[in-house]
């Protein structure tokens, strides 16, 4: 393994990844080009609304890949079908629960983050579509980790790219051609989630030999898989927690600011989103062959992918720095028009210049780790950094204001890289005979 094998995997996975948050990028920079920022706010509070369900449960599609690397790795069909088939029942019986717990769930999620009343109202109507598509992306979360755990790189690039490209052409049909609004936003996202499904069940039906006449209940509900399966999902889901809680302060004390505010921070965090994206590719191509390490108990690629991820983790912070350096007013004025809006992101844009390089190594060697399906250090790292986030915070938010904001976020991201760092030598005891 080299920098050209890495790279065929991590630039089609950049290329997926990076579309993800365009699904909320593209909302805000549509509903950014009417003429009132509560617009942006009722999106922005919608979002973090699904990003908190979503990411909660982000664990199907991240243990899926690592699961599916490692049977792949060991050449295990079996596995490798018991690697999907598990965590798909699980993704249907999480969403249709997120179903029949719409209204308490939309209840609980105003109150808590408490938006000016105009945008409690917008938001509240892209719930209302939204809150339907949370089956279709669990069961999505599945697919795209399964496919990618058995490198099945370009399947899934095209599906993720065809949903995006999808959200996008009915965003603008819907809002600007339709004056749909909020409703509109949220709908194009739902019918384009909802194509995805289709099209990755469709894939697997035909391109596998998965089916549910060749396996046993005795094989899905194997106890020692299924404890496995837990474990590695409980770790991640606690990881996830922390992140959510950081996004949801976040947001919380961002309307504190003030609508305007509000808008510039979700202006800003979507542009730090696609970032994130951009390193989760990679963090995903470190994954897959770190799974295969441990399956194929190939120690010599584990280390060789160890050295590839950190060299690509320093390329890739230079490389966004220096764009969002050169382009950033630009690139916040593709997300809105408002001039309030635009000049209030401006104040606080230089903290994404820090973003980068204090959260390269955190997400791809997060890859790393959940590739070998050893998550205990992740969730240990993130209860870390969610801490040194609290004291940041509370130590600098009271003088600062936004200023303080931005400050405790990048000492979160910088946290998520260096407690996980730590971790690394630990890593050597996923291969047998090592200690």
């Amino acid at each position: 393994m080299n920098h050209k094998s890495y790279l065929a995997l991590a630039l089609p996975l950049t290329l997926s990844t990076v579309t993800t948050p365009l699904l909320g990028a593209v909302d805000t920079a549509v509903v950014g080009q009417l003429d009132n920022p509560a617009y942006i706010g009722g999106v922005a509070i919608g979002t973090v609304i699904f990003n908190t369900m979503y990411w909660l449960f982000g664990f199907l599609r991240i243990s899926t890949s690592g699961f599916a690397a490692q049977a792949f790795g060991a050449r295990d069909e079996l596995q490798e079908r018991l690697s999907f088939i598990r965590p798909f029942f699980i993704a249907l019986l999480i969403g249709l629960m997120f179903l029949l717990l719409q209204n308490p769930i939309e209840y609980a999620a105003l109150k808590l983050l408490n938006p000016e009343s105009d945008v409690e109202a917008l938001a509240s109507n892209y719930f209302a579509i939204r809150i339907w598509g949370v089956p279709v992306t669990f069961v999505n979360y599945v697919i795209l980790g399964w496919l990618m755990g058995m490198s099945r790189i370009k399947i899934a690039v095209m599906i993720q790219v065809l949903m995006n490209l999808v959200n996008i052409f009915l965003d603008l049909l819907f809002v600007q051609g339709f004056s749909w609004g909020v409703p509109g936003v949220a709908a194009a996202t739902l019918i384009a989630e909802s194509l995805a499904l289709v099209i990755g069940i469709y894939v697997i039906a035909k391109s596998t030999s998965i089916t549910f006449k060749s396996l046993s209940m005795a094989h899905i509900l194997d106890t020692s898989a299924l404890k496995k399966m837990l474990l590695v999902n409980q770790d991640l889901f606690v990881r996830t927690v922390c992140l959510l809680l950081v996004f949801n302060i976040f947001t919380y004390k961002s309307a504190s600011f003030g609508t305007e505010t509000l808008a510039a921070n979700a202006v800003l965090i979507q542009i730090h989103y696609l970032m994130a994206y951009f390193f989760d590719g990679f963090s995903n191509a470190s994954s897959i062959l770190s799974g295969k390490a441990v399956g194929s108990q190939d120690y010599p690629l584990h280390r060789k992918t160890l050295s590839i991820s950190a060299q690509w983790a320093v390329y890739t912070s230079i490389f966004l720095t220096v764009l969002y350096g050169l382009f950033h007013e630009r690139i916040i004025q593709l997300f809105t028009n408002n001039q309030e809006v635009i000049a209030i992101a401006m104040t606080y844009s230089d903290w994404l210049l820090l973003f980068p390089i204090s959260t390269s190594i955190g997400i791809i060697f997060y890859g790393i780790f959940t590739g070998a399906t050893e998550t205990a250090p992740v969730r240990k790292s993130m209860i870390f950094a969610f801490l040194f986030f609290l004291v940041v915070y509370f130590a600098s938010v009271p003088s600062l204001d936004n200023h303080g904001l931005w400050l405790a976020f990048i000492a979160f991201s910088a946290g998520r890289s260096i407690f996980l760092s730590f971790y690394v030598p630990k890593l050597k005891t996923s291969f047998a005979g090592l200690n």
